[in-house]
């Protein structure tokens, strides 16, 4: 090989390899990025307590306050739910009824955590398919009850073939894929 030749090849092998660092970069920044903004853990003690004392998979939990909040410990919606878990205030005061608090603050991220795991908790009592049970969780375990019962929805009575609700089914699929990917990030 010539002087010329080898200098071209070592120019190569050069670029190849900055493009290959570039690339390894790229990806592990990428996955850092999503672990830290696209997928945060923000709350991580308070949802590690509540999940553990009601038995729930953490990943669910952090999927469902991604989809319900986007971890905003201040969000109001259109409906009037509050806090991380968007509760309303008639689901606030049935589960303080149940966990025997008198006063509460649905904008204290601890308070707010509690009940929705609480709430969780109780569906999954009340349903055992974890779709119907976000399903209830989203559109109201009166209307999943009377889905349940109707033929068009649910062949067995106890899992939804079809959820009616447009918005419902969408939560459905967004939170199942946010716990999914709280499950393969960070192994909850």
């Amino acid at each position: 090989m010539t002087k010329r030749g080898r200098t071209i090849f070592i120019k190569a092998v050069s670029v190849t390899a900055i493009f290959a660092l570039v690339a390894v970069s790229v990806f592990f920044g990428y996955r850092f990025a999503e672990r830290q903004w696209i997928y945060p853990k923000k709350y991580e003690e308070i949802v590690v307590r509540h999940a553990g004392a009601f038995g729930l998979e953490r990943s669910l939990v952090f999927g469902l306050i991604k989809t319900e909040s986007g971890f905003d410990a201040n969000a109001k919606s259109s409906a009037g739910a509050l806090g991380l878990m968007q509760l309303t205030p008639s689901t606030a005061e049935f589960m303080s009824r149940k966990l025997g608090m008198k006063e509460y603050d649905l904008f204290d991220a601890d308070t707010n955590v509690l009940f929705g795991c609480c709430y969780l908790w109780y569906l999954s009592r009340r349903f055992s398919d974890i779709s119907t049970i976000l399903a209830a969780y989203n559109a109201g375990e009166g209307n999943v009850s009377a889905w349940l019962k109707d033929k068009k929805y649910s062949s067995d009575g106890v899992t939804l073939n079809v959820i009616p609700y447009g918005e419902t089914r969408f939560h459905v699929k967004k939170t199942l894929k946010y716990k999914a990917k709280y499950k393969s990030i960070y192994g909850l």
